[in-house]
């Protein structure tokens, strides 16, 4: 790949590893925790009437061997499935990532132990669900690389405080960590130069894992979350690799009726674009100008279609990090200006407001026909209406 595309909308920009790998790691592992009890780091709050609950699954693909391990073994996946809450009362909090996925961040990030307190979520764990009338449209999510399905949860919550089903998938072994029941954790284990080749290989790894947890979805559809999920209304989206995967999904599943890329580069033949509804929301363009697989996929795209760029932005502000890498910067005595090169010059709050408010009007417009007319022309001062 160019490297143009790698420093900008790269497939291969990770979420969790860029952030603190933008700055140097020894202003990090000289960090020491302060004397007192550190802060937690905070997750901004949805902004919907409804309230959140998640539970996890573990899905087994028997009908696949795992294609990074080449040891026969079954490909196996972890979902986590947020959605509307009837009540909360007498349920936990969900941690933002799970103990053993937490000892991984902090071990390949270089932070030392006690210095920073990782966020809880704002969803209650197997919280009694509230269907809707006829259940709710569905929104799958998409991580980038190495990153895990935690990195999208200030998006996640509030498409589900409005009133969406999202599910968050891992794909096991391009994660950084993915945490199995029992406490079994599998690392990333994608070995060998990352190139067209094997970012085409991901893709397609990536591109069956999602239309595995599709044909799921009506199995999930049942038990505790039965009636929830409205199969006849189903999006997705991503972040960087993972807005290719929705970008791939979309292509070849008709039961994805709208997808949306957050600052992910394509590859053919993904670039030959769909009939369906999508939205390439990007980071600032900068110097080096638009991304050219975007071009392609403009251009052949046949289905509604919009671009948008965020001002000031990194591929990074996509994350969860946008607003939680400001928050650990004093503790871990990083400067202003390494957080500006890690996640854009553009306010945390003003980057996550825009990004909520157009994934939410785009999914309203196409899964439940509701236009809040912030498509027809621009709103926002920080986001610019690229075509």
């Amino acid at each position: 790949m160019s490297r143009r595309l790698l420093s900008r909308r790269s497939l291969l920009a990770t979420a969790a590893a860029s952030a603190l790998a933008s700055v140097p790691l020894a202003a990090v592992a000289s960090a020491q925790p302060r004397p007192d009890a550190p802060a937690r780091l905070t997750l901004p709050a949805p902004t919907g009437p409804h309230p959140l609950g998640t539970v996890s699954s573990h899905l087994v693909d028997r009908s696949r061997v795992d294609p990074w391990q080449g040891t026969g073994s079954v490909r196996e996946l972890m979902v986590q499935l947020w959605y509307p809450a009837l009540t909360t009362h007498g349920r936990p909090t969900a941690p933002w990532m799970s103990p053993g996925t937490t000892a991984v961040f902090e071990r390949e990030q270089g932070i030392p132990p006690g210095a920073l307190l990782l966020p809880t979520t704002h969803a209650h764990l197997s919280a009694p669900v509230n269907r809707g009338r006829c259940g709710r449209p569905v929104v799958l999510y998409s991580p980038g690389l190495r990153s895990d399905r935690s990195l999208g949860t200030a998006l996640i919550e509030e498409l589900v405080s409005h009133g969406y089903v999202v599910v968050a998938i891992d794909h096991t072994y391009d994660a950084d960590a993915v945490e199995f029941p029992g406490g079994r954790v599998e690392t990333f284990a994608i070995t060998g130069d990352i190139d067209d080749a094997l970012v085409a290989k991901a893709l397609a790894v990536r591109t069956a894992d999602t239309r595995f947890v599709l044909d799921q979805l009506a199995a999930l559809n049942t038990g505790r979350l039965a009636g929830a999920f409205d199969l006849s209304r189903v999006g997705m989206f991503g972040h960087s690799l993972g807005g290719a995967t929705a970008a791939a999904t979309i292509r070849a599943d008709r039961r994805l009726r709208a997808g949306a890329n957050l600052d992910g580069s394509l590859l053919a033949p993904v670039t030959a674009g769909t009939d369906r509804p999508f939205l390439l929301f990007g980071s600032d363009p900068g110097p080096g100008g638009e991304d050219p697989s975007w071009d392609q996929f403009w251009d052949s795209q046949h289905g509604w279609k919009r671009e948008l760029a965020l001002a000031g932005s990194t591929h990074i502000s996509f994350t969860d990090l946008e607003t939680l890498f400001p928050q650990a910067a004093p503790i871990l005595g990083l400067t202003p200006e390494q957080v500006a090169r890690a996640i854009g010059t553009l306010e945390p709050h003003r980057a996550i407001h825009a990004q909520r408010d157009y994934l939410r009007a785009f999914f309203d417009l196409h899964l439940r026909g509701v236009d809040h007319r912030l498509f027809q022309r621009p709103r926002y001062p920080q986001v610019r209406f690229v075509r």
